[in-house]
Formats: structure tokens, C-alpha cells, sequence
């Protein structure tokens, strides 16, 4: 049977229903959520109807198994605290219309909180053994909330681990979330590889004191200490990254985080991402050495935090074969290689077996929005692509 396109969008629009919000198509969505957990079950009773075996793990994994050995395919339905309705979505509901259709055993998953809400692509890292589950059980949302809490929003749905010598390969459609595809007015993009990732808490703590009594140079303000840290990380970093290396200092927390207080302490975010793994090294070095040399100057301590990530992976060659293949057929002169600069579940199942991705555009290179889109035709185009090329991985 061929896929059936219609059937494609309209699952896709449902999915969108759990944790809709803000404008357009925004969706909030985050791991463990309710709306998480509905929309969970709402994909288990799909899964379901389409013949797969239901199956989710102690994180909340959800898999949807086909009989024997399989090619697995999917990607994850969490999203960010403020997102859209394709990232992840897009590959989960993909791989259920493949599933439904093809004539080889197709697998489908949603991986847990590939956003990260307790680190990085937590689910999948787990599944892979990247990350041991009674190391992950500690970690902490902003909010101090334990993982090991969190997850028992899904243990009631739970079951054991599904073993990953059943399936053959790992194949994942996304949203491309940056602007190449679309500037360059493409369907379809086959990656090549996906970045390495660095993810760590910083913690300055100064002193907590009156902002109108405590003179300037007296001062040891945490906020002043990080804003420092912002501007010296950026030149020292001048002559060691490459355009397409990034950085970013996404969440801040002071404390007590009040308007005539002087801040004694600010939590930060500190994330980089690179193809080159000794890249991320040094950066990781300097990261440190800059933090720690900044808050002697100042009179501040400075903590850090566990060190998340994940090394840079290259797509296999096979898999990527039949995806260019599909890319060719169904858009042709319409469709290139390209890296992937965002992190996917992908990275992680590469320990365990063959993987590749496949991208479709993103209107004016936005995603981890609520106006995150990618036209309807292209989302088509990307579903046939994917159909066709899981028909040449026998």
C-alpha cells in the first residue's frame, strides 16, 4: 500500500491538540507533562490500530513493535517549555504512516525527553546506555524537580526495556531547524552527521547585600560575574571555533532575584555545540579556566555542575544511500546533504545500531517556537521520501 498522505496530516494535527498553545501553531508539551502523557497515550492507541505491539519502558520510551526483527524508525513527541508542532512530532508520525503502509516490518518510537528537560535527549541516552538510569534518577529540571520523580507520571503505562538486537536500523525524519533548506527553496535533506553537544550548570555565588547601601567596588555581585563571563568567553573563543561552531547561555537563575537586592547567586545554562570532538574540549577548558578566574577576580566561588553531552556522530553510509535515492525520485534537483547543527535521539541509538536522518524544511529556519511551520506539501514530500527509501532497506 502506498502511504496515505491525508491519514499523515490528520494524525499529525491531532497530535498538535495535546499541549496546544500561544499563536499559530505553537505547542507546550514538555516531558512528563500531562499533555506529554495523553499525548502518549493517544499515540500508543494509534500504534495499536496499525498492528504494532505497545510497548513502553520504565522512562516512557513508547515503542510500537512490529513482529520479528525490524527496521525502527520515529523520533520524539515532548517538546520545548515554549515550541512548535513539528520537531519530533514530524519523525514519530512519519514513521507510523511507514508503518501502516510498507511492506517490510517497520518499528515505531517516541523517545522521552529528547528536549532535555533533565539534561540532554534523556530517553533515548538512557535506552542506548549512555546514560545509566540510576545516574539519571538524580538530575534535576530548573525547578529541583528529580527525574525519578517525574517519570512516575508514566509508571503506570510502564513495562520492561525493549531490546535493541530486534531492529536492523534507526531511521529519523525531522524538521531541518535552520534556514539552509529553506532559503535555498528545497524539499529534502539527507544528513550527514549530527554535531557534538556539551551541556553544564555554572553557579557563581557572591555575597547578598542591599543595592542601595553596598558601594559598587564593594560589591560581589553574581550577575555582574556572569555578565562577565558572557562577554570574556566570547573573544576568548575567537581563535579556537568555526562559523558553524555555536554557544549559548540559555537559562539564568538569580537569587534572591529581587530589584534592590544585589544577587549572591546565579545558576547558568552553558551549552556548545561542534562536529569536532577536541573542539569541544578546548572549548570546555576555557569555559572553565575563564569561570574560575572571573570569580576570583570578583571575590565569588564558582561551581559546576555534572558535564552532559554527546560526541559527534556520522550517518550511515547505507541508510543514507537509500534516503538519497528516495530524495532523487521524489524531488529531483530539489534536495541536498547537509550536517545537522541541532541534536537528535539519533546521536544516541548510533551505539547501537545503523542510523540515518532526513530533513524537510523549516520556514525561515525557525523551530523551539510557537511559529515553528513547514509548508504541507513538503511534509508530503518528506513522507514519500522516507517511504521509498525504507522500500530499498531490505
Amino acid at each position: 500500500m502506498a502511504v496515505n498522505a491525508e491519514r499523515f496530516l490528520e494524525d499529525l494535527h491531532r497530535l498538535r491538540q495535546f499541549g496546544a498553545a500561544g499563536v499559530g501553531k505553537g505547542v507546550v508539551r514538555p516531558a512528563y507533562s500531562m499533555a506529554d502523557v495523553e499525548a502518549r497515550k493517544w499515540l500508543a492507541g494509534r500504534m495499536s490500530e496499525a498492528g504494532l505491539t505497545v510497548q513502553m519502558d520504565p522512562v516512557g520510551n513508547l515503542f510500537g513493535l512490529a513482529e520479528g526483527r525490524s527496521l525502527l524508525m520515529g523520533s520524539h513527541s515532548d517538546s520545548q517549555p515554549e515550541g512548535g508542532w513539528l520537531d519530533g512530532a514530524l519523525g514519530v508520525v512519519a514513521a507510523l504512516e511507514v508503518a501502516r503502509s510498507s511492506d517490510r516490518p517497520v518499528s515505531v518510537v517516541s523517545f522521552e525527553d529528547e528536549e532535555g528537560r533533565f539534561g540532554v535527549t534523556t530517553g533515548s541516552a538512557i535506552w542506548s546506555g549512555h546514560l545509566l538510569l540510576d545516574q539519571a534518577d538524580p538530575l534535576t529540571d530548573h525547578a529541583g524537580i528529580p527525574f525519578a520523580e517525574a517519570r512516575q507520571a508514566v509508571a503506570h503505562m510502564a513495562g520492561e526495556f525493549v531490546d535493541p538486537s530486534r531492529f536492523s536500523g534507526f531511521v529519523e525524519m525531522h524538521i531541518e531547524q535552520g534556514p539552509t533548506l529553506d532559503a535555498e527553496d528545497e524539499q529534502i535533506g539527507v544528513v550527514t552527521d549530527i554535531v557534538g553537544i556539551r551541556d553544564m550548570r555554572i553557579t557563581f555565588e557572591g555575597r547578598q547585600n542591599h543595592a542601595g547601601t553596598t558601594p559598587m567596588h564593594l560589591r560581589r555581585d553574581a550577575f555582574r560575574a556572569l555578565t562577565a563571563f558572557s562577554t570574556e568567553i566570547d573573544a576568548r573563543f575567537r581563535n579556537v571555533v568555526t562559523p558553524r561552531t555555536v554557544w549559548t547561555i540559555g537559562h539564568v537563575s538569580l537569587h534572591p532575584n529581587a530589584s534592590s537586592i544585589v544577587p549572591g547567586r546565579a545558576v547558568f545554562s552553558m551549552q556548545w555545540r561542534d562536529g569536532d570532538s577536541d573542539r569541544l574540549a578546548r572549548m570546555e577548558e576555557i569555559i572553565r579556566t575563564t569561570a574560575q578566574e572571573i570569580a576570583a577576580s570578583r571575590g565569588l566561588t564558582v561551581e559546576f555542575g555534572p558535564m552532559l553531552g554527546l560526541e559527534p556522530v556520522a550517518m550511515d553510509t547505507k541508510l543514507r544511500d537509500a534516503l538519497q535515492t528516495g530524495a532523487e525520485r521524489i524531488a529531483p534537483g530539489k534536495w541536498r546533504n547537509l550536517p545537522s547543527g541541532a541534536l537528535h535521539d539519533a546521536t544516541n541509538v548510533a551505539r547501537l545500531m545503523p542510523v540515518a536522518m532526513l530533513f524537510v524544511p523549516s520556514i525561515g529556519g525557525i523551530s523551539h517556537a510557537f511559529d515553528e511551520d513547514t509548508d504541507e506539501a513538503d511534509l508530503v514530500a518528506g513522507l514519500r521520501v522516507l517511504d521509498e527509501a525504507v522500500a530499498k532497506m531490505g
